[in-house]
């Protein structure tokens, strides 16, 4: 038997909300059982996209940091965004994804904070380059059914 992981949340979402919710002791009780359900709820969605995401991103973030090459950048902070844009994810587990992704945000951090203090327009094109992948990257872990 090969469990599908969304099946099973999904199917314990149900059982709270239909279930355990409605015989509830209290209010309070209730609604802890609701909101986790909720939560859970998020965790299915999230499971089906998650790798894909990370790769999205990381894909992108490389990109940005490989934008960088042309800019004259401190030479210890240039050698750090090419070895990091030079990198893939070959190893697709969340963890090791979300390792290097943040590996991969805090050199865009240290990228966005040079470039936006330089005045040429290659280092303003990637600094609107970086705040749109920003945006892009909050659009990416947006909820379907969010509203917030």
């Amino acid at each position: 038997m090969k469990p599908d992981i969304q099946a099973v949340l999904a199917q314990t979402v149900q059982v709270m909300l239909q279930d355990f919710a409605p015989g509830a002791a209290t209010p309070y009780l209730a609604s802890q059982i609701g909101m986790t359900a909720f939560v859970l709820s998020m965790a299915v969605e999230d499971f089906d996209r998650a790798a894909s995401r990370r790769v999205e991103e990381n894909r992108s973030i490389r990109a940005l940091l490989t934008r960088s090459a042309d800019l004259g950048l401190e030479p210890g902070l240039a050698a750090r965004l090419a070895a990091l844009a030079a990198g893939q994810d070959d190893d697709l587990q969340i963890s090791s994804l979300d390792a290097a992704n943040a590996a991969l945000r805090a050199a865009l951090i240290d990228l966005q904070s040079t470039v936006e203090a330089r005045a040429e327009p290659a280092a303003a094109a990637l600094n609107d380059a970086i705040w749109a992948e920003l945006a892009d990257s909050t659009e990416r872990r947006r909820f379907a059914g969010a509203n917030f």
